[in-house]
């Protein structure tokens, strides 16, 4: 049932690009594996080995706290209606900040949210497919803007010290990395 591929095709692509969500998978060398699902129309292929997703302000930064220190990275998609398909992207990973020379090419690739923190450009070295034909089926309602607002109503300052308070560290107490002092 799984299929694996080098890269991603055209197909796959498409099927990416239908998607609504997408869970990302991070884990440093000790602690908590992280599992984090994403919308937001927030993830684009780059190349067939290398995808780029945007991450907005939010309760942690799990993510980047274990990118800092091990950059493994796995990216999932499930396919909630039509035909059944999960599709895994494999690789490394490596987070641009505002500060970083690569930002300004790669945030051009997404529309203006608020409370954008940082970006994950992911070298992609495996490709799998399987089934998920234990997926159920889900009609898609829509986008929530909740988030959009919360960060909207915060304003740039109020968005900058709750990154301050919240989103230094893990919950393993892992930096993350998003200021630089």
């Amino acid at each position: 049932m799984a299929k694996q591929f080098a890269q991603i095709d055209a197909k796959l692509q498409a099927f990416i690009e239908q998607q609504k969500v997408f869970f990302v998978g991070t884990a440093a060398t000790t602690g908590r594996v992280n599992i984090s699902p994403k919308g937001m129309d927030a993830l684009r292929v780059l190349a067939p080995n290398r995808v780029v997703w945007l991450n907005v302000t939010g309760s942690g930064n799990e993510t980047a706290a274990h990118i800092a220190e091990t950059n493994r990275m796995t990216i999932m998609f499930c396919a909630f209606d039509h035909a059944p398909t999960i599709l895994r992207l494999y690789g490394t990973a490596q987070a641009v900040y505002p500060r970083d020379a690569a930002w300004s090419e790669l945030i051009e690739h997404f529309p203006p949210l608020p409370g954008t923190r940082q970006l994950f450009d992911l070298s992609v070295d495996l490709i799998q497919t399987s089934c998920g034909m234990a997926v159920p089926l889900y009609d898609y309602q829509g986008d929530r803007e909740l988030l959009n607002q919360w960060a909207k109503n915060k304003g740039p300052a109020g968005l900058e010290d709750y990154q301050r308070q919240k989103n230094l560290t893990s919950i393993d107490g892992l930096p993350t990395h998003l200021f630089t002092e």
